[in-house]
């Protein structure tokens, strides 16, 4: 089935800014609340939140077969579920819709109304609910940055990494949205030179420059899931900002690996961009070598050119970006990411979502984590106040950015952004 809803030379009814992460080519989807305290499913385009549930009940969906309540719920779940034929087929129907040639809703104004919302007047919300979070760590640059920073640089990478794209489980009860504020967690950690942890606030909170794909249920309990199949279980992506308590995790992720230290908040961007839309953006990855063995080796472009920014923003203060990097860095793809976590058995579910790991380039300017870009403090970057930054300070808003673009169109995730407030006190 064609994807008709990417044609570039599309143009919508709705006005679009020329810089917008949003054109019609895009058609995310996620969950807002309406003004009214309505919760429903929808897309965006331009400026403006698309309530998908109104459409749905309104009959624009008609011929699509679609359960009644499918985008009257509160995540993203079932339709996840349905698999890409149906995200397809609705993508494509909503950039139909929405094309400037089509008088069909654009000119019924009473409809338009109950569909169309401003940005400005609806509240994002947590677009699927996330059952299990995997983080990988899959970026050959950032892997063999913390190795020679903690371990001998003549040996960075663990002898597996070039085997198997490394993971572990995380947290999924503090996966949060943008704009809802993270606290400096508390834990145990141990100075420089002492052999006795203290309990205290953690002061090395960094950020991790990640994505992460939101997968549809891809096997039954027992059953791999092939490399060259993988990416049919991937709905889209969104950005992800892993935070990472620093001192905390030097203390306790030897040997099991991390915990406390990192799953005391994840924040997400709130609309998921399909991997439909950032078709048009595959390239090739780095070359790996050694070749994996037979079940992770796939042929062809299974990277995204994802240009990726991180800005930290002090309070009552201009911004200072930090890092540049991008998605195609990564050594170890989605789909090899997916076979790999199938390879046992494990089962995957709608919803269940899949962190990169830290996005690191070749270059310091594009390094995807403070721990790097200021190798672990030693190196402190200036911020447009005046003050220094080695990790992430009390009352700082860390914002990620991330697009695609051709000489075409421009495909984009919008932000990621959350503040820092100090350690959460009991009342």
């Amino acid at each position: 089935m064609p994807i008709t809803a990417n044609d570039p030379a599309r143009k919508s009814w709705i006005e679009v800014p020329a810089d917008s992460d949003f054109p019609i080519q895009n058609i995310p989807f996620g969950v807002f609340l309406t003004k009214d305290d309505v919760i429903t499913i929808g897309t965006r385009i331009g400026d403006f939140a698309i309530d998908l549930g109104a459409l749905q009940q309104l009959n624009y969906f008609e011929g699509i077969e679609l359960t009644d309540d499918m985008f009257m719920q509160d995540t993203l779940n079932d339709f996840i579920s349905d698999g890409k034929k149906t995200w397809r087929l609705v993508r494509n129907r909503i950039a139909d819709l929405f094309d400037a040639n089509n008088a069909e809703l654009r000119d019924n104004k009473e409809h338009c109304e109950i569909v169309v919302f401003k940005m400005d007047d609806v509240e994002m919300q947590l677009p699927v609910l996330i059952g299990d979070y995997t983080d990988f760590y899959s970026s050959k640059e950032h892997a063999t940055n913390v190795g020679s920073m903690f371990r001998d640089p003549a040996n960075a990478l663990l002898p597996n990494w070039l085997h198997i794209p490394v993971g572990y489980h995380g947290r999924s009860s503090s996966i949060v949205p943008s704009g809802i504020p993270v606290h400096r967690p508390m834990g145990q950690t141990v100075a420089l030179g002492e052999t006795t942890p203290v309990f205290g606030p953690s002061r090395a909170i960094d950020f991790e420059l990640e994505t992460a794909f939101i997968t549809t249920d891809a096997n039954i309990m027992g059953e791999n899931i092939p490399v060259h199949e993988a990416e049919d279980y991937i709905f889209g992506m969104v950005l992800l900002n892993d935070w990472s308590a620093r001192d905390i995790q030097k203390w306790e992720y030897v040997p099991l690996g991390p915990f406390l230290a990192k799953n005391f908040a994840s924040s997400i961007s709130p609309w998921i961009v399909t991997m439909d839309a950032l078709e048009p953006f595959r390239t090739k990855g780095p070359k790996q070598n050694p070749a994996p063995l037979p079940y992770l080796q796939q042929k062809g472009k299974h990277a995204f050119d994802i240009c990726l920014e991180v800005a930290i923003q002090p309070e009552n203060c201009e911004a200072t970006v930090v890092s540049e990097s991008n998605f195609k860095y990564m050594y170890w793809s989605m789909s090899q990411q997916l076979a790999h976590h199938t390879s046992n058995g494990c089962r995957v579910n709608s919803g269940d979502m899949m962190g990169s790991g830290t996005i690191s380039g070749p270059t310091p300017n594009s390094y995807g984590s403070m721990l790097e870009l200021t190798w672990n403090g030693k190196n402190p970057i200036p911020m447009k106040d005046g003050t220094e930054r080695k990790f992430i300070n009390d009352n700082d808003t860390v914002t990620m950015k991330g697009y695609c673009k051709n000489n075409e169109v421009r495909i984009g995730f919008g932000e990621v952004s959350s503040k820092l407030l100090p350690p959460f006190v009991r009342k």
